[in-house]
């Protein structure tokens, strides 16, 4: 029968990490254990994003314990859908895959994994002064990025066109992709004009540009935009198929950005790629500040579908006290390096 044990290990930013949701300096962490019948064990990552996911820490934690108890006594499938739980479904998705594969955190064999090939990404700009965002935009053009995507929604929008117009100084739209991310910050009546102030800056896409829940609004915005919108907190909490469709075709965006730690595991990423698909919206992948952990699964999953579109992957890297991983950000790319094993010791295994 297997086991479950949960590890709760708090991630620490190497540098304050700015939304429109506020400033991030730590954010928690807990990671799934499984262990099988011949001692085979697998890990997973429950994802979990302040002022986004659903809940409280102090919640999700007590309902990260109740599983895992459940699990152990035999009470409930470790595959058992969860959607109410999206981020502890994901966690047991990776984790039993992990333990079926003998715990060797190689969960889809690929040229990725035999580190062949790399995935393209886009540079994260995180909100700041101006002296920090440019620190950090000259930072991912040095460093080969060909995909910037910056939030905003933060600072007035002058100081943000004035960051966009050094850029496009610097780097024409044949050089230099430009994504951006507001993370539900602005009003809707403000967002088209807004939208026809950026225009110019040729933006390939604005995540999120008004909060969730507000269908017609976003409906609206998404008929014929200056800037082409994605949608993205828009998705977490949708979880039947149908719900899935209807929101697209209700909505009708351009893209959707599929973060499987907070939309309940790659099976339920799967179902938004299938829907999006048969309504003719684009997407691409994102992970959502997980650690090396639900990273290394995220990367693995999304190099096997085959897409040549840069990706919103981290490259682990945001926090101190990350958990060392064979994961590498080189150029533009994340790569796996199998010459850099892992390192589990920090959680006690």
């Amino acid at each position: 029968m297997v086991q479950a044990r949960y590890i709760r290990y708090p991630l620490h930013f190497n540098r304050p990490a700015g939304t429109s949701r506020g400033v991030l300096h730590r954010k928690e962490c807990w990671f799934i254990v499984l262990t099988g019948d011949e001692g085979q064990t697998g890990i997973g990552e429950v994802s979990f994003v302040p002022g986004l996911s659903a809940g409280d820490p102090g919640d999700l934690e007590i309902r990260i314990d109740h599983v895992c108890k459940l699990i152990s006594r035999g009470e409930m499938d470790p595959g058992q859908s969860l959607p109410s739980l999206p981020g502890i479904r994901f966690a047991l998705e990776v984790a039993s895959r992990d333990m079926e594969r003998g715990g060797t955190r190689i969960l889809y064999p690929s040229a990725f994994t035999e580190g062949l090939a790399g995935i393209p990404t886009n540079g994260l700009i995180w909100m700041g002064d101006r002296e920090t965002m440019v620190e950090q935009i000259r930072e991912k053009l040095e460093g080969g990025f060909r995909v910037l995507k910056m939030k905003v929604g933060h600072q007035e929008l002058a100081e943000e066109m004035r960051l966009l117009g050094w850029i496009r100084e610097e780097y024409g739209s044949s050089d230099l992709e430009i994504r951006l991310d507001a993370n539900g910050a602005w009003r809707p009546e403000e967002v088209p004009g807004l939208m026809q102030k950026l225009a110019p800056f040729a933006i390939h896409s604005i995540e999120q540009p008004i909060a969730a829940g507000q269908y017609d609004a976003m409906a609206e915005l998404c008929t014929g935009p200056a800037i082409p919108i994605a949608l993205d907190e828009e998705l977490v909490g949708v979880h039947a198929g149908d719900q899935r469709r209807e929101l697209l075709q209700r909505i009708r965006p351009q893209y959707i950005v599929l973060k499987p730690g907070l939309l309940g595991g790659m099976s339920a990423t799967s179902d938004w790629i299938l829907a999006s698909g048969e309504e003719g919206v684009a997407w691409w992948i994102t992970s959502a500040l997980e650690s090396n952990i639900g990273l290394n699964a995220i990367a693995q999953w999304t190099f096997q579908l085959g897409t040549s579109m840069p990706q919103g992957l981290g490259t682990g890297q945001l926090y101190r006290n990350n958990i060392p991983s064979p994961l590498r950000s080189e150029g533009d790319s994340v790569w796996y390096r199998k010459e850099h094993p892992w390192d589990l010791q920090s959680l006690n295994l």
